[in-house]
């Protein structure tokens, strides 16, 4: 069940290993689930609790940390053997269990990496962590080392992101045969799942954001659909995911015949993405894609009405991180370098609640050696669904 090569996990741990040295640090204590599945293929729901892996900076055997739960996951879908389980009681303490495999691989005294900025440690068990610890070894923040692996694709990767943009594109096409005046907002949303599907892509686990007339200008899911009606607005935030890799857009259609005032926030909102996309080169800062966004938008007047980021990078990620899968970010003033390899969804939002009025148009890019591929193949146009 292992979606990649063992060479290929192999190649990985040893980039880790390798940074965790530079680092000056005798092992990683895993978290994120996003690093158990790049490293490992380790692909579970079991983060929710404590689990923890730990992969030491010379070459010995990860050892993974999990419940009960989790053991048949661990041991089909990842290249990890050695798996340790702690059982929920009423004095359970994990973080104990965790030490015992410390000091069994001799990382007393040691400086520990600890990835810190992920769902898969809550603060409680980062405080029952810290306090159990204290005194055995240093514990360090070590969030970004395999979160910035993470950013540069490699060609097998690449294929996945592939496809699943293949599905985003699917998703966008079911909607527009389905959106329609008068048709639920639910039964587009049953399209889009259908086609997707059919892909074999796996659908998120978060509310759909998709939202008509009223609901138009939101950037978030929320509960609930309605129905179409005439002459007004349906906005689309998807991601087409393929084992885990996210390949997102957004588009925004009239639903009837489109109102002039959206025409030309079309025009201006497009021509944005395009300006950010042409800023997207391999070498160049990731801030002056949101540079040009911002020049773009804020020269046609809207500067209060858009976002304040362009975007941000994509990846395998778990619920509930949802698409983004950050750092980096496309912010104005990010110094961080663009590198072949990686993988972003552009996005230019404009939202105005005084009149309903919204556009929000994005696409998700390749960063190559000659500048970026966008990976829709789907034009770009303000569509009339009648």
């Amino acid at each position: 069940m292992l979606h990649f090569t063992r060479d290929e996990f192999d190649t990985r741990i040893k980039a880790t290993r390798n940074e965790l040295a530079r680092r000056n640090l005798d092992a990683l204590l895993i978290f994120a689930q996003e690093s158990h599945y790049y490293l490992t293929g380790f692909d579970s729901g079991g983060y929710k609790h404590f689990q923890c892996a730990v992969l030491t900076t010379i070459e010995s055997p990860i050892t993974l940390l999990t419940r009960r739960p989790d053991l048949q996951q661990a041991r089909r879908t990842s290249t990890i053997e050695d798996i340790r389980i702690w059982y929920n009681a009423e004095d359970a303490n994990p973080a104990a269990e965790l030490q015992k495999i410390l000091e069994e691989k001799g990382l007393r005294g040691k400086r520990l990496g600890v990835e810190l900025a992920t769902y898969g440690l809550t603060g409680a068990n980062w405080e029952l962590l810290r306090t159990t610890l204290a005194g055995f070894c240093a514990l360090i923040d070590a969030s970004s080392i395999v979160q910035l692996q993470r950013a540069v694709k490699s060609p097998a990767e690449l294929v996945f992101v592939r496809r699943a943009a293949a599905l985003a594109d699917d998703a966008v096409q079911a909607m527009l045969d389905t959106a329609r005046p008068g048709v639920d907002e639910s039964d587009i949303v049953a399209k889009i799942d259908a086609a997707v599907l059919r892909g074999d892509g796996d659908i998120g686990s978060g509310p759909r954001i998709l939202g008509s007339g009223p609901k138009a200008v939101l950037v978030r899911g929320t509960t609930g659909g309605r129905r179409l009606g005439v002459d007004e607005q349906l906005t689309m935030e998807w991601a087409g995911i393929y084992r885990r890799y996210n390949a997102a857009m957004f588009r925004t259609v009239a639903i009837g015949r489109a109102k002039p005032q959206h025409v030309k926030l079309f025009e201006v909102v497009s021509e944005a993405l395009a300006a950010m996309t042409a800023a997207a080169k391999a070498g160049a800062p990731l801030g002056r894609i949101d540079q040009a966004h911002r020049r773009v938008l804020d020269a046609a007047g809207y500067r209060e009405q858009r976002l304040a980021t362009a975007g941000y990078s994509l990846g395998a990620t778990f619920p509930p991180k949802g698409l983004m899968d950050y750092p980096p970010m496309l912010y104005a003033d990010n110094p961080m370098l663009a590198i072949p390899g990686m993988v972003f969804f552009l996005h230019a939002v404009v939202t105005d609640e005084k009149t309903e009025s919204a556009m929000a148009l994005g696409h998700t890019i390749l960063i190559t050696d000659s500048g970026c591929e966008v990976l829709s193949r789907l034009k770009l146009e303000y569509s009339e669904l009648e």
